[in-house]
């Protein structure tokens, strides 16, 4: 598709309506929200649901009943501090002192720093560790970043890319990175990790998860532009990259992770995240 039918069709408003409108149709009455209607609520979802009306510049309904909900979800780990704070923070509510006190006990533990354990589910080796020093800035928790940053850097292969066992991936390249960036790491140095990101970056749109794959999904390339955009850098293929995401949107609105996946807030998130960077903001009207 011709670039600028693709600008033209980014800039239409009832383009940003189907996706307010495909998040807004999955709130719960309790407030929280879900990407699949008729599940319960939760953290995760309510945090990305959030995200992406506060990207598209949409209000937020029933936010006291947003409130409440956020207030009441049970903090246990790194993921339930993570959410609440950040969904917190979006609705105009400051981080109380439950919440600083849950994240100081989690962050004594040491559990999220220097730690390659990790769910299935999970992202990458690194997602705790990121998710931790982006907490501790907000919540202004004092971390040895000497310490951190060097055993990040252990995991620097010799692709450049980061990874356990010498294995290098996008996600974990990116999660380093950003981690990075946390500490206040100068990333000028990171040459090697530009030549791995640009290796799994393709011609035809959107990055795969090694260089070798072929496949691009849509958290792989969320992965590619924003590392990318930590090292100061941007997409070789910018128009096929954004007619590759648009292939993702489903007719709810919402987009999937592939061009033949469910919708989902987190992919709808990477998706509009990818359009803001890759789209000139006097074209993109989100």
């Amino acid at each position: 598709m011709n670039a600028l039918v693709e600008v033209k069709r980014l800039s239409d408003p009832s383009w940003n309506r189907r996706i307010t409108n495909y998040v807004i149709n999955r709130q719960n009455k309790d407030g929280g929200y879900t990407f699949c209607q008729g599940a319960e609520s939760n953290g995760q979802d309510t945090y990305y649901g959030l995200t992406i009306l506060s990207l598209l510049n949409a209000n937020f309904p029933n936010i006291e009943k947003t409130v409440k909900f956020i207030n009441d979800i049970r903090l246990g780990n790194i993921y339930s501090i993570y959410y609440v704070s950040k969904a917190s923070l979006l609705l105009g509510k400051s981080i109380d002192a439950k919440l600083k006190k849950h994240a100081l006990s989690t962050f004594n533990t040491q559990a999220y720093f220097g730690s390659t354990e990790f769910f299935a589910e999970v992202s990458s080796e690194f997602t705790t560790t990121f998710m931790a020093l982006e907490l501790a800035d907000l919540l202004k928790i004092k971390v040895n970043k000497k310490e951190v940053a060097e055993w990040l850097l252990h995991f620097k292969n010799n692709d450049g890319g980061f990874g356990t066992q010498g294995q290098s991936n996008i996600n974990s390249t990116y999660y380093a990175t950003a981690s990075m960036s946390l500490l206040n790491e100068s990333l000028r140095d990171l040459r090697e990790t530009l030549m791995f990101v640009r290796a799994c970056e393709k011609p035809y749109g959107g990055f795969t998860v090694i260089p070798m794959s072929i496949e691009p999904y849509m958290e792989h390339t969320y992965y590619g532009v924003m590392t990318l955009d930590l090292l100061g850098e941007k997409s070789q293929y910018p128009t096929q990259t954004i007619d590759w995401i648009l292939k993702c949107q489903n007719k709810n609105g919402g987009f999937a992770r592939s061009d033949l996946g469910i919708s989902t807030f987190e992919d709808t998130y990477y998706a509009i995240t990818i359009l803001q960077k890759l789209t000139p903001s006097k074209d993109l009207k989100l």
